[in-house]
């Protein structure tokens, strides 16, 4: 996989962009790195400038993935996941029993809304990603009826523009393969999760779920943020994967 890396500190952060994204997705946080941090942000397998994975299938894109969190540090490493990075973060952490010291979770899904559904249905899932997302006025129709999930400035099909269709599509029918989150229970590491106040609401009941399953996680709403808070609210994000931040969602 390829990786870009930010500084050069002791305490290792391993980014694992959603999808449509590229490594690039991690790089506003780069400009709040503290000194003792070391980020690296991936691109999944078959995404941006890493090569195809050796299978299309679940099992080999999250041994990939697991095979370079475990390569960059010694010590347990901090798995930023954003969006579904959040879902392929939590099965490599699975498989690396201890090498992974802690979560964090950006504006994560715990189960499929129906409008992930429609992309995936046998007769038409297709047909409706590529009218949706490969085609420029799909891409601008679905941006501008998604105006209330995001800030004025940002655009949420901006990246679509970009990518391997082929292998972003293949990547949504693996995380419809993922299952129910109760598989991620037995994790007892410390769990940031991190949401947009104007994200999705089945982001927002998502979050309930979470807490369900991880008693020991902690919540953070950001304030004006949308469904990408990397972009949208920074500094606020920043210091909760760097640093201190003042006080969790209730």
């Amino acid at each position: 996989m390829h990786l870009e890396r930010y500084g050069s500190g002791q305490n290792i952060y391993f980014g694992l962009h959603g999808w449509s994204g590229s490594c690039a997705t991690f790089a506003p946080l780069a400009c709040a790195l503290p000194d003792d941090a070391t980020l690296y942000s991936a691109d999944l397998p078959g995404c941006g400038k890493s090569p195809a994975p050796r299978r299309w299938d679940l099992s080999t894109v999250t041994e990939e993935i697991a095979e370079s969190i475990a390569l960059v540090a010694e010590t347990p490493v901090t798995v930023i996941g954003n969006c579904s990075g959040a879902l392929l973060g939590l099965l490599a952490t699975r498989q690396l029993k201890g090498k992974v010291g802690r979560l964090v979770l950006i504006d994560p899904f715990a189960y499929w809304p129906w409008y992930f559904r429609v992309f995936v249905a046998k007769s038409f899932g297709r047909y409706a990603y590529y009218s949706t997302f490969a085609n420029p006025f799909g891409r601008w129709i679905t941006n501008r009826s998604l105006k209330s999930k995001r800030a004025a400035a940002t655009n949420l099909t901006e990246s679509f523009a970009q990518v391997n269709h082929d292998a972003i599509y293949r990547y949504l029918l693996m995380l419809a393969e993922i299952g129910e989150i109760e598989q991620f229970g037995g994790l007892r590491l410390p769990v940031e999760i991190v949401y947009g106040a104007r994200t999705f609401r089945a982001v927002k009941a998502s979050v309930v779920r979470w807490q369900s399953l991880w008693p020991q996680s902690r919540c953070w709403e950001l304030a004006g943020a949308g469904h990408l808070p990397i972009v949208e609210a920074t500094p606020q994000l920043s210091e909760i994967i760097f640093g201190k931040y003042a006080k969790p969602a209730s």
